[in-house]
């Protein structure tokens, strides 16, 4: 990992009232739609520079008012590059993940990220693209889960790791994931 410049993360209010006005001086939609990786639907598409077209859906696996903050707050505790991208807009609101990874480290101007160095944060408010919300079930059940290109997309948050933290104050180790779905709600004794 590259030396990082010297860092103190702000609160997810702060971070979220600077995206406000970036968005705002780029005259894109302020209203933020949260999307986390259950929300993503990657479709083949012939004619897509890519081979797919990304959508979006809320209603299937719709995430918890307080997602953001708890995505936030888990990303801000690794030093790694956390990153408010914003992959389109639709319905008036622009779409937005939060993600987090090294990988952004040497992302800048020229890729679209606007950098806060001093939080260890950017900022990728994206284009005037318009996106999809699926709404069909059977359509986001036979989106891309594998074999896509690698996405800056692909260091978003779960939807699992969100209910993890709200039902456990944390995410989960994949040891207590396997335990949970083996052994379920039992508890020692029986109860």
């Amino acid at each position: 990992m590259p030396n990082l410049p010297q860092f103190a993360r702000p609160p997810f209010s702060e971070a979220l009232n600077e995206w406000k006005n970036i968005l705002a001086q780029r005259g894109l939609p302020t209203d933020i739609v949260w999307i986390y990786d259950e929300n993503l639907c990657f479709e083949k598409d012939a004619k897509a520079k890519d081979g797919f077209k990304l959508g979006f859906q809320t209603q299937i696996t719709p995430p918890p008012a307080e997602a953001a903050k708890i995505a936030f707050d888990h990303f801000c505790e690794f030093e790694a590059r956390v990153v408010f991208y914003r992959i389109g807009s639709s319905r008036g609101k622009s779409v937005c993940l939060i993600l987090c990874d090294g990988w952004f480290e040497s992302k800048g101007e020229g890729e679209g990220f606007i950098r806060r160095d001093q939080w260890l944060m950017s900022f990728r408010p994206g284009g005037a693209e318009q996106l999809e919300e699926i709404t069909d079930e059977q359509r986001w059940k036979q989106r891309i889960l594998r074999d896509r290109p690698l996405h800056d997309l692909d260091f978003c948050m779960t939807l699992q790791a969100v209910h993890e933290t709200l039902a456990h104050g944390r995410v989960l180790t994949p040891y207590e994931q396997f335990a949970l779905k083996v052994f379920g709600g039992a508890r020692p004794g029986g109860t």
